[in-house]
């Protein structure tokens, strides 16, 4: 008789994390993977590696989290780093309206380049800063239900809203794959050597982003 441990099954997907610059996708990611924050997070080159695991339901699941530059002369390397994708973390910044009407464009390249299942989460970033919101939940909430996407919003500096978020398109990966054996789940691409680090499970593995000084007036 096999055992719990032994019955459970494996699931391995790809993340994309997008948005435009400044929205906060780095401290969203590292908020989630490291359990830590710095407002003095560099933008990103390229994309930065990162993996996740962890166990839901009757599954161990591992995200390939792809973190992408959000400046545009980085554009044209995006589709590089989507390729296969199996979910997509469509960040912006609810204080910035531009932030939130560039992920219409990113859904669109998504929809172009990606042609198995992809699980969508719209993602409000910098809840904490509420008094500048500029882009309403409903607006929000109507927009990701037009794309068929979650929707959740966080603040990555008051660690609201991340692990949800996550656990929810988890939860969302395992229904595409019971629902779509064919998906590309479970055959996610070799993982590059990582830019930053890698974790596994909640536990830093590799180098950990380095403690800054913190400074007054910037929320991620």
């Amino acid at each position: 008789m096999a055992t719990p441990e032994e019955s459970m099954r494996s699931l391995e997907a790809k993340v994309v994390v997008l948005g435009s610059q400044g929205v906060g996708k780095t401290s969203v990611v590292i908020r989630y993977v490291g359990g830590m924050f710095s407002k003095a997070v560099s933008p990103t080159i390229g994309a930065s590696f990162f993996t996740y695991k962890m166990t839901v339901d009757n599954y161990r699941v591992k995200l390939q989290v792809w973190d992408t530059a959000g400046q545009e002369r980085f554009r044209s390397m995006a589709p590089m780093y989507y390729r296969k994708a199996n979910a997509a973390m469509l960040v912006y910044d609810i204080t910035s309206s531009d932030s939130f009407y560039d992920i219409k464009d990113w859904v669109k390249e998504l929809k172009k380049n990606v042609d198995t299942p992809i699980v969508m989460c719209l993602i409000g970033n910098k809840a904490d800063l509420d008094s500048g919101r500029k882009v309403s939940v409903a607006d929000a909430q109507e927009y990701a239900d037009s794309i068929d996407a979650l929707f959740a919003e966080t603040s990555a500096l008051k660690n609201i809203g991340i692990e949800e978020a996550f656990l929810q398109v988890a939860k969302q990966l395992i229904r595409v794959y019971e629902t779509y054996p064919n998906s590309g789940l479970g055959n996610a691409e070799p993982a590059p050597n990582p830019d930053l680090f890698s974790t596994d499970a909640v536990k830093l593995t590799e180098k950990p982003a380095p403690k800054h000084q913190e400074n007054d007036g910037c929320s991620c």
